[in-house]
C-alpha cells in the first residue's frame, strides 16, 4: 500500500502568518488554487484508487480539482485533521514565538501539548492510526496493492513521516512539509519505505515507478515483496 502525503495549499492563514488551526472558514489564497489545479497533472497518470481528506475548508478546496479529475468522491477522516492548537488557534506567529512551549514545541514536541488543546503525541497516534486502517481497507476492498492520497497539514504530516522513518517524535521538527507538498510512504508486512518527502516538482511518476531489471539503481533496491509500485505549522 502506497500513500501520497498531500498537504494543502498555500492558506490566507500562512500568508497571514497566524495559526490557523481549526478555524472555520480558512481557505486557499490565490497561490494555494493554482498549486491545487496543479496537482492534477502533478499526480499525471499514476493510479489513484482513492482520496482521503481532513475535514477542513483548505483540504477540501485543495483536492477538488483532483477528485474531479479522477471522479472520486474523497472520504473525509477527523484522524488527520488538523492539530487542537486551543488557546494558540488564530494568533500570529510572532506572538506565539514569545511563549515558552514555543520551546518545547520546537526541542520536545512529544511533551507538547497545547492550551485547552491536544498533544502532538496525540496527533501522532491518531493520525498513523488513521492511515494504517485506510491502507488496510484499500487493500480489502481492491484486494491487493493500493495508491491513494491523503490530503492533510503540516504538523500532521511531519509527525506521519517520523513515524515512517523510525524517528522519535521529538525529531519530527526536521522533517519539512510545504504547503501543496507531497510526501510519499509505501507500507509493507515488514516496514514502511519513506519514498518522498516534500515533493514540490512536477510529477510523482518517475518516484513511484519500479526501476527495470539491469537498470542502473535496480539491483539496491528492496526485495520485490518490499519494492515500491512507484512540513512547517498549519
Amino acid at each position: 500500500m502506497t500513500v501520497i502525503l498531500l498537504r494543502h495549499g498555500r492558506s490566507t492563514s500562512n500568508t497571514a502568518h497566524t495559526l490557523a488551526g481549526r478555524s472555520e472558514g480558512v481557505d486557499l489564497d490565490e497561490k494555494g488554487r493554482e498549486q491545487a489545479a496543479a496537482v492534477v497533472d502533478r499526480i499525471g497518470t499514476l493510479p489513484v484508487k482513492a482520496i482521503v481528506r481532513s475535514p477542513l475548508l483548505r483540504c477540501a478546496t485543495t483536492v477538488a480539482p483532483l477528485a474531479a479529475a479522477l471522479q472520486l468522491e474523497p472520504t473525509v477522516d477527523e484522524r488527520i485533521s488538523e492539530v487542537d492548537y486551543g488557546a494558540w488557534t488564530g494568533r500570529k506567529i510572532a506572538d506565539l514565538v514569545k511563549e515558552p512551549l514555543w520551546t518545547v514545541v520546537q526541542q520536545q514536541p512529544s511533551a507538547a501539548v497545547f492550551p485547552d488543546g491536544e498533544g502532538l503525541a496525540q496527533v501522532q497516534a491518531r493520525a498513523v492510526a488513521a492511515v494504517r486502517e485506510h491502507d488496510r481497507r484499500l487493500s480489502s476492498e481492491h484486494e491487493g496493492d493500493v495508491l491513494w492520497v491523503a490530503c492533510t497539514h503540516g504538523d500532521v504530516i511531519k509527525a506521519v513521516l517520523a513515524d515512517a522513518l523510525g524517528t522519535h517524535l521529538d525529531s519530527f521538527q526536521r522533517i519539512t512539509a510545504d504547503p501543496a507538498s507531497m510526501s510519499v510512504i509505501r507500507y509493507t508486512d515488514t516496514r514502511p519505505f519513506v519514498l518522498h518527502v516534500n515533493h514540490t516538482g512536477n510529477g510523482l511518476t518517475a518516484a513511484l515507478t519500479p526501476k527495470p531489471a539491469g537498470e542502473p539503481g535496480a539491483e539496491t533496491a528492496a526485495p520485490a515483496t518490499d519494492a515500491v509500485v512507484g512540513g512547517s505549522t498549519d
